[in-house]
């Protein structure tokens, strides 16, 4: 099994799991708790595309072994003045993420994400996330538009928006991919969501 600081860089882009989780190292308790549900509400396998649900697993799974560390004051402290952690002790929270989850918070509805969703496009969050992906896809659209949550075509224009005031700001480069897209590539998404659509509503 992969060491889950690896798996933190590989699926969060840092080995530190503050930044992982988006807080400061001196969080309260009821602040990673909150972190925590924020994250995991994103990635829950449970509501996602089908064709990104193992990633999603893994990354769920990665933010619960966090989460019990940090939520764990003796873990905690150890992680803090060593940087190190129980692996085998975290490893049981792997295997058993969906229960750990269940204890921690209500069950996931429709109404859960909705409010969610409304909470989170337009949230410093949703921007974190748009311009990494951004970032990580060099640009690409149908890259943003697979790993950003909540996203679809409809959303082009606002994360284009976005984008292009994180490029003029100095805080992205400015990729081609992004900048001189293709009406033809722009077209054969749109089609490829809307047979999506059709097939999940047939």
């Amino acid at each position: 099994m992969a060491n889950l600081l690896d798996l933190c860089e590989k699926y969060f882009g840092s080995r530190n799991f503050y930044e992982v989780l988006k807080i400061s190292t001196d969080a309260d308790d009821k602040q990673v708790k909150k972190a925590y549900h924020k994250l995991s509400l994103l990635v829950h396998p449970d509501r996602v595309e089908e064709n990104i649900k193992a990633e999603a697993t893994e990354k769920f799974k990665v933010l619960g072994r966090i989460h019990s560390i940090l939520s764990d004051s003796e873990k905690r402290k150890i992680y803090n003045e060593s940087g190190q952690y129980d692996e085998e002790s975290e490893e049981v929270i792997m295997r058993n993420w969906a229960d750990y989850w269940k204890t921690l918070f209500k069950p996931i509805t429709e109404e859960t994400i909705s409010n969610y969703e409304k909470t989170y496009k337009g949230s410093e969050i949703e921007i974190k996330d748009l311009k990494r992906a951004y970032m990580d896809g060099k640009g690409d659209m149908d890259y943003i538009l697979v790993v950003v949550p909540f996203s679809n075509c409809e959303e082009e224009p606002r994360y284009h928006t976005i984008i292009a005031k994180l490029i003029e700001a100095g805080e992205v480069p400015e990729y081609k991919a992004f900048t001189e897209e293709s009406e033809k590539k722009k077209l054969r998404r749109k089609r490829k969501e809307t047979i999506i659509i059709y097939w999940i509503m047939t």
